[in-house]
């Protein structure tokens, strides 16, 4: 996990048909299976604030909470690693641990004490890097759905978009654009 970065990053949706013609390129890559927990309060205070807030937890390493806060270009990405116990105490009694991202969520003036967990969602991920960036082939599972998506996390703006965008010519993929998990996972709920 990298910690707090700028993430810049391309996606786009796929069919299982394109995923599974992409699936070839990561045939030396074991898939790691995370559990995104969502969160926001009754008020989606959050949401309102253009930001994202999660806890993704892992079968063989620690759980992470993320904090997501848009910038002019990608969005800054804050990063914690959880316990055991800190990320017990978030899934089961909306408490959250002291640190960077709890200091921002008062700073900017959200009501933690209304956050609460809403749900799930169960992502199989590919990833490697590549010469056009980090890529990302997900399957991802929430409320008896189940999509695929392609993303590419990249370092400069301009040149990562134009060599995503040959990335899916070269693969006869059309450019499908798609929502983030967690928008996906809101208008299921």
């Amino acid at each position: 996990m990298k910690m707090n970065h700028l993430e810049i990053e391309f996606k786009t949706m796929l069919t299982k048909e394109e995923n599974d013609r992409l699936l070839q390129l990561f045939a030396d890559i074991t898939p790691v299976s995370q559990t995104n927990y969502y969160i926001e309060s009754d008020q989606q205070s959050i949401r309102h604030a253009h930001m994202a807030f999660r806890v993704r937890t892992f079968k063989h390493r620690e759980a992470e909470l993320t904090l997501k806060i848009p910038q002019e270009v990608g969005a800054l990405e804050l990063n914690q690693n959880l316990t055991p116990e800190e990320t017990e105490n978030i899934l089961q009694n909306n408490i959250f641990p002291a640190g960077e991202i709890l200091d921002t969520l008062i700073q900017k003036g959200l009501p933690i004490q209304d956050l609460k967990v809403l749900g799930s969602l169960e992502t199989i991920r590919y990833e490697k890097e590549d010469e056009i960036g980090l890529l990302a082939l997900d399957e991802s599972h929430y409320f008896g759905k189940t999509d695929f998506e392609l993303e590419v996390e990249v370092e400069d703006f301009e040149k990562g978009k134009e060599n995503f965008l040959d990335f899916l010519k070269q693969h006869k993929i059309d450019y499908k654009p798609g929502k983030s998990k967690i928008a996906r996972f809101s208008e299921n709920l």
